[in-house]
């Protein structure tokens, strides 16, 4: 079996300014730099022929390229409690039209279609219910911006599970524009 999901890279030095503000909330696990992406569809497990037919479709996918800029922090809660933090990212227009695309390739070749709302963002934080209270953070980081930056091209990844939290190999990436 395959996880995977695809997604966008920020560059090299909106990476490192997002990784400069990670700390401040007690047990919280922060992402490390390979980890930091924009999730446009995730995928999960299926089998190698699926897995191939998803990397071969995605070539199809069609787009602009993005110029994006992170725009504030939040958090998202399960079951009332908090699980993990977050960098937002604009515009949410050309980056929800994207992943529509992609879902709708995705659902062509077998896959079910994307039932969540999409809300582009870069998790920072991955948290749990020994993790400290994230509002400190959320309210000194809230006007959090960077300078725009482009998305050129976006990338099928692999996805592991480990004690570690996720690693990700790269698959395949796909130019926009």
């Amino acid at each position: 079996m395959h996880r995977l999901f695809v997604g966008l890279r920020p560059p090299a030095a909106v990476r490192a300014q997002l990784l400069a503000l990670m700390g401040g909330i007690p047990g919280a696990r922060w992402q490390s730099d390979a980890q930091l992406h924009i999730t446009l569809r995730f995928i999960g497990e299926v089998e190698r022929p699926v897995a191939e037919d998803a990397a071969l479709i995605l070539s199809q996918v069609h787009a602009a390229p993005i110029e994006a800029t992170i725009d504030g922090v939040g958090q998202f809660d399960s079951r009332g409690r908090p699980n993990a933090v977050w960098a937002g990212v604009r515009p949410h227009g050309p980056l929800a039209e994207l992943h529509k695309k992609i879902d709708q390739a995705l659902v062509r070749c077998g896959l079910e279609p994307e039932r969540r709302a999409y809300l582009p963002h870069i998790t920072l934080a991955r948290m749990n219910a020994a993790s400290g209270a994230a509002d400190r953070f959320l309210a000194a980081q809230a006007g959090l911006t960077s300078a725009p930056f482009v998305l050129d091209h976006f990338l099928l990844f692999e996805s592991q599970l480990g004690r570690e939290g996720a690693s990700y190999e790269l698959v395949e990436r796909y130019p926009l524009g």
